[in-house]
């Protein structure tokens, strides 16, 4: 398939990401039709030679990853837009659940389950948790690879450029636009945020920063919490 021919862009923003990019990306290959553009926001590592070796388009952009974001879906040249983290994979054929979501009359936007790439119970936990929200509360997050056509990214001002929750930010704005709309195979995330720093404290820390978006706590103070 030709260039032209593409209607999805894969938009990944990446830091320092040398050793999951290479993943993040073969995950994509064998689909036709797609696009993938890498934003690098300044890696010190060699991200940006792996990116580029599996055939990505690299774009550099200042850091932050709300910010990379909007600079890649401004250069891609695809009906729509899917927002992979460097640490995820696509499920396999991603890439018929995005144009059959997207192209049902009424929804805004969709993403894909939460896979958690780890054997703790309380991951699993974590997975359940994250699926039941999207499900009924409509609210996916970023590392469930949130996708949408590009127009209507454009129209409602893109991510926020926040410097934490701006995948939070963005599905509140679109689903006011049309309905939400979580593909029944899930994108499989590193397990590394909840190593590091405990099932339990993760889903506490989220809850909390929620709750201080909610009551309009200032995202710099958030971010620095």
């Amino acid at each position: 398939m030709n260039k032209s021919s593409r209607d999805i862009s894969v938009v990944i923003p990446a830091l320092n990401e040398a050793d999951t990019i290479g993943r993040a990306l073969a995950s994509t290959q064998n689909t036709d039709g797609i696009e993938c553009i890498v934003v690098d926001g300044g890696s010190r590592d060699n991200t940006t030679e792996v990116a580029q070796s599996l055939g990505a388009q690299v774009l550099h952009s200042p850091p932050g990853r709300a910010r990379q974001m909007n600079a890649g879906a401004r250069a891609a040249q695809a009906e729509f837009l899917v927002f992979l983290h460097a640490d995820t994979s696509l499920p396999a054929q991603f890439a018929d659940h995005v144009r059959r979501i997207l192209g049902t009359p009424g929804v805004a936007t969709g993403a894909f389950q939460l896979k958690i790439d780890g054997p703790s119970p309380g991951l699993r936990l974590i997975e359940t948790m994250a699926n039941w929200r999207s499900r009924f509360l409509k609210m996916p997050y970023g590392d469930q690879a949130i996708f949408l056509r590009k127009n209507l990214f454009l129209e409602i001002g893109g991510f926020p450029e926040l410097p934490i929750m701006e995948d939070f930010h963005l599905v509140r704005r679109v689903r006011q636009r049309g309905r939400v709309v979580v593909a029944p195979v899930g994108a499989l995330t590193s397990q590394r945020r909840w190593k590091n720093v405990g099932p339990l404290r993760v889903i506490l820390i989220n809850q909390v920063l929620i709750l201080g978006v909610l009551l309009g706590v200032d995202p710099e103070c958030l971010a620095r919490w």
